[in-house]
């Protein structure tokens, strides 16, 4: 069962901490699945917040931020890793969330094999990582992630105990990048970086 789209109609500082605890689940060409539960997550919160890609009006890069809730915005950084993103402003306020860092649950043979590496721990701890282990890419850009979608978030199990601390790698951001709008599942070991 996927989230419903009420899931999203909340500010997006409080989506991006009730995402903590939810599935992200990946459905591969053969039918399989990988998936892995959400540790960390960023929020971005459009026309008041510097860090954020439509921060300076609408894109052809950012035109999926300004739709609506619950879809894919997935842009390339570095020119090589894919970030992905889950739209959480109403059509026209353009805010989203950055998934920063998954605990994988399923699909780890092919998660590995992506990846190159044999170590759990490394497999998904970081944006550019999860969107390669779980082959998300720019075809899934606006991809509708509630109901039946090969890119998809099933409702949390349980309700973390949840740390905030700043956002990474937006140092340009001037005041906004002592908000602290990161938010990580305490002491989880899959974290990207330790808050």
């Amino acid at each position: 069962m996927s989230l419903s789209r009420d899931f999203f109609h909340e500010p997006t500082t409080t989506v991006a901490q009730a995402l903590l605890g939810c599935r992200l689940v990946r459905r591969e060409a053969d039918g399989s699945t990988t998936a892995g539960i959400i540790v960390e997550t960023e929020a971005y919160c459009g026309y008041r917040d510097p860090a954020c890609h439509s921060y300076k009006g609408k894109s052809e890069r950012t035109k999926a931020m300004f739709g609506p809730r619950g879809h894919a915005y997935i842009y390339l950084i570095y020119g090589m890793y894919y970030c992905f993103n889950i739209v959480s402003g109403p059509p026209g306020e353009p805010e989203a969330v950055l998934i920063r860092a998954l605990e994988p649950v399923d699909g780890l043979d092919q998660m590995h094999a992506r990846r190159k590496t044999d170590k759990r721990k490394n497999l998904l701890s970081g944006p550019g990582k999860l969107c390669m282990a779980m082959d998300i890419c720019k075809n899934l850009y606006g991809t509708d992630l509630i109901g039946d979608t090969d890119l998809y978030l099933e409702p949390a199990a349980t309700t973390p105990e949840i740390t905030a601390s700043k956002r990474i790698n937006i140092g340009y951001a001037g005041e906004a990048a002592d908000y602290l709008w990161r938010f990580s599942v305490t002491g989880n070991p899959f974290v990207s970086v330790k808050p």
